[in-house]
C-alpha cells in the first residue's frame, strides 16, 4: 500500500486546513488528498459526498485560486473523496500565507525561504536582482581586465568582442536589471562585495588538529578573481610540495591537485547561498582538507547524485554566466567529474562529500605517507625535500648544495643539517624539517616544533624519536634545560 508522501496526503475527513495541503502541492509538484482515509491507509468514508463533491471545488478555487480534480470513489461500500491538484507556475497562498511540501509534511515558508520560492516561481533569482545606488564608477577595474584575459585566453571571447565599454560588458552578460545593476556585478566585479553580502570572501585555516586552530588568512574581493588568489595563497603557505624528478624533469607534488582543488572552489563560488552572511570556509587539517559552503543541492538531489551525469543547475546562474565566459567554468555540470578524474590521474582518491539542509562539504583525503620516486632505470632519483632545499639529481644519488650525498633529507645549504647522510630509509619532509628547525635553535621544544611546522605534537614525537634511534640527532640534558645536536656522517 501506498503511504503518505510527498504527493499523496490522507485526511479522515474534511477541515479548513486541508486548504493548506492544497496550497502545498500547488507550490511543489503537485499531489492527492484524499478525503475519508486515516493516516494508516485505512478507508473510513464520508457523510455527504455528494454535498462535499458540489462544495469542495468551489471552497478551494476561492480560497487558494486553485482549480482542482474532484471526485468520489468507493471501496468495501465507504466512499470517499479524491482531489488532485496539479502544480503552478505561481505562487499559491492561503490567507496571504504560502506553503510547500517536504516529504510528507506542510510547511508553511518564511524568511529566506520564502524570498527564495518566491523569486524562483516568478522566474527571479537572488543573484539577479537590482541593487540600487551602486556606481559603476565604484567597481574595480582590474577585476574587468582579468575577465577580459582569461575570456580571450580561454577562446570563449575574441578580443574584438571585447572592444567595448563596461557597461556593454555587464549588460551583455545580463548584470543589468534596467538602469540598476545586480547583485551578480556587484560580487562578481566589485572590489568590496562584503558591503551587500557580508559573506561574500573565503576564510582559509591550518588546524593542528579538529580543535587547535594554528593560522588562518581572509580572501576578499571581486569573485572573479577569488579562485586564483585563493589557489596562490594555499599553494604558496599552506601546503607544502613533495619535489621529485624524473630525469631532468622537476615534479612538485602537492596533498590536493591544483586542478581539483581550482575546481573545487570554484563551485564552492558559484553554488553557494550568499544571503547567509558565512563565508566559504577552507579547513587544511595534516591529513585532508575540507571545504564548507552555505548552500544545498537542487530540489530531491543527494550527494550521490553529484557522482553520475548530471544537467548544470547553478544556484547563482547570472554569476555562472559570467564565469563561463570568463573561461573559468564548464557549462555541463562536469565539476565533480572533473576533480575525481584530477585526483585519479595523481593516484588519490576520489573527494567525499557531507550534505546537510544549508550546507555543502566536499572533502579531500591527503596521504601523508612518502613515497620514493623511481626513474625509468629502476633508481631512487629522490624522496621528500623541504621547501627550502636547492637540489640535484645525478641520476643516482641525490646531493646538496654542498656538493654532499644526503640520499634522502636536504635541506638549505647554509642549514647545519646540509651533509647528512642515511643510507638506508627516507627521512621524509617533516624530519627534515624537524631537523632544520633544531639545527637552528637547539633548545627548542618538540611543542613548539609542532606549533611551527601546523602537526600534532605526537607527530612530531614519533618522528623525533625515530631520528634519536637512528643515531641522527642526540638530546644533551634534561628535557627542561637541555638541548639537541645534530650529528654529521660521511
Amino acid at each position: 500500500m501506498t503511504l503518505e508522501n510527498q504527493t499523496t496526503e490522507w485526511k479522515e475527513s474534511w477541515r479548513d486546513d486541508c486548504l493548506t495541503t492544497i496550497c502545498a502541492f500547488a507550490n511543489t509538484n503537485g499531489g492527492v488528498l484524499e478525503i475519508g482515509r486515516r493516516n494508516n491507509g485505512k478507508i473510513v468514508g464520508v457523510d455527504n459526498p455528494k454535498k462535499l463533491l458540489e462544495d469542495l471545488p468551489n471552497k478551494i478555487r476561492q480560497a487558494t485560486g486553485v482549480v482542482p480534480d474532484v471526485d468520489v470513489r468507493e471501496s468495501d461500500g465507504k466512499q470517499y473523496i479524491v482531489i488532485r491538484v496539479g502544480p503552478y507556475g505561481y505562487p499559491i497562498s492561503y490567507r496571504s500565507r504560502y506553503y510547500r511540501r517536504s516529504g510528507s509534511t506542510t510547511q508553511e515558508l518564511s524568511g529566506r525561504s520564502l524570498d527564495e520560492f518566491l523569486m524562483v516561481k516568478l522566474g527571479k533569482t537572488w543573484d539577479g536582482m537590482p541593487v540600487p545606488y551602486v556606481k559603476l564608477s565604484d567597481f574595480d577595474v582590474d577585476a574587468f581586465r582579468a575577465f577580459r584575459r582569461k575570456a580571450i585566453g580561454s577562446s570563449r571571447l575574441t578580443a574584438e568582442d571585447l572592444e567595448i565599454s563596461d557597461e556593454v560588458l555587464l549588460r551583455n552578460l545580463r548584470l543589468y536589471d534596467g538602469d540598476y545593476l545586480n547583485y551578480a556585478a556587484i560580487l562578481t566585479f566589485h572590489q568590496d562585495p562584503g558591503n551587500w553580502a557580508l559573506g561574500a570572501y573565503v576564510k582559509v585555516g591550518y588546524f593542528e588538529n579538529r580543535a587547535d586552530l594554528l593560522y588562518q588568512d581572509e580572501v576578499h574581493g571581486p569573485l572573479i578573481t577569488m579562485a586564483d588568489r585563493v589557489e596562490e595563497l594555499v599553494y604558496s603557505k599552506y601546503f607544502k610540495g613533495i619535489i621529485s624528478y624524473q630525469g631532468i624533469q622537476r615534479i612538485e607534488t602537492f596533498p590536493v591537485p591544483r586542478t581539483a582543488f581550482r575546481e573545487a572552489m570554484l563551485n564552492a563560488i558559484i553554488h553557494r547561498d550568499y544571503t547567509t552572511g558565512n563565508p566559504i570556509h577552507v579547513h587544511i587539517y595534516p591529513d585532508e582538507v575540507l571545504i564548507y559552503n552555505d548552500g544545498k543541492l537542487p530540489e530531491n538531489w543527494t550527494a550521490d547524485d553529484l557522482f553520475v551525469p548530471h544537467s548544470s543547475k547553478p544556484h547563482n546562474p547570472l554569476i555562472a554566466g559570467a564565469f563561463f565566459r570568463s573561461g573559468q567554468i564548464e557549462a555541463w555540470g562536469r565539476g565533480v567529474e572533473k576533480i575525481t578524474a584530477s585526483r585519479k590521474a595523481w593516484n588519490q582518491p576520489a573527494p567525499f562529500y557531507r550534505v546537510r539542509p544549508n550546507e555543502v562539504m566536499i572533502g579531500f583525503s591527503v596521504d601523508t605517507g612518502v613515497k620514493n620516486v623511481v626513474d625509468d632505470m629502476g633508481n631512487v632519483v629522490t624522496n621528500v625535500v623541504s621547501g627550502e632545499a636547492n637540489v640535484v639529481s645525478d641520476g643516482e644519488n641525490v646531493v646538496s648544495g654542498a656538493g654532499n650525498v644526503v640520499s634522502d633529507v636536504v635541506s638549505g645549504a647554509d642549514s647545519i643539517v646540509s651533509g647528512i647522510v642515511d643510507q638506508d630509509a627516507s627521512f621524509g619532509e617533516v624530519r627534515a624539517k624537524i631537523l632544520r628547525i633544531m639545527g637552528e635553535n637547539p633548545r627548542v621544544t618538540a611543542k613548539a616544533i609542532a606549533g611551527m611546522m601546523g602537526i600534532a605534537l605526537r607527530h612530531v614525537q614519533r618522528n623525533i624519536k625515530s631520528l634519536k634511534d637512528a643515531g641522527v640527532i642526540e638530546r644533551v640534558g634534561t628535557n627542561r634545560s637541555g638541548h639537541w645536536v645534530v650529528k654529521r656522517h660521511g
